[in-house]
């Protein structure tokens, strides 16, 4: 489902910890017991870079911290915790992605990089998400 607030867009976003389900895959984990959560209220931020989570997702998910970063943000730069990849999906489409820590009054946050790899694009005089026209709205990767 995908809502628009005031100029907002916001999707519905499952969101599978990589690892898990590499296990699954290889009969190592059972398929329901793949962390997984399901965001209704993620926010697409084109002004983001990164998929961006709430530490309360990081922690449902399991995701083992990477390294940390410096990041710009409106306040200024600030140090950021990445955190291992997980499998994003909106709308049927997925990507893999690594994840940066936000603070739990944030909302997730859907930045260029998994736009890109879903090949969505912000419709703003709609003010909703969609499969880019230049590619019929199919998704496509592009390798040049």
């Amino acid at each position: 489902m995908e809502t628009s607030t005031m100029g907002r867009v916001v999707v519905s976003a499952t969101i599978d910890n990589l690892q898990d389900l590499f296990d699954a895959d290889r009969k190592l984990l059972a398929n329901d017991k793949v962390r997984r959560v399901t965001v209704d209220n993620a926010l697409v931020d084109t002004g983001a870079t990164m998929l961006s989570l709430p530490t309360r997702l990081i922690q449902q998910l399991g995701l083992r911290p990477l390294r940390k970063r410096q990041a710009r943000t409106s306040g200024g730069a600030i140090t950021v915790q990445l955190y291992g990849s997980v499998r994003l999906t909106i709308q049927g489409r997925d990507c893999i992605s690594d994840v940066t820590e936000v603070p739990d009054d944030c909302p997730a946050l859907i930045g260029q990089i998994p736009l890109e790899l879903l090949d969505f694009v912000v419709d703003p005089a709609n003010q909703r998400l969609i499969g880019n026209p230049a590619h019929g709205g199919e998704h496509v990767v592009e390798l040049y």
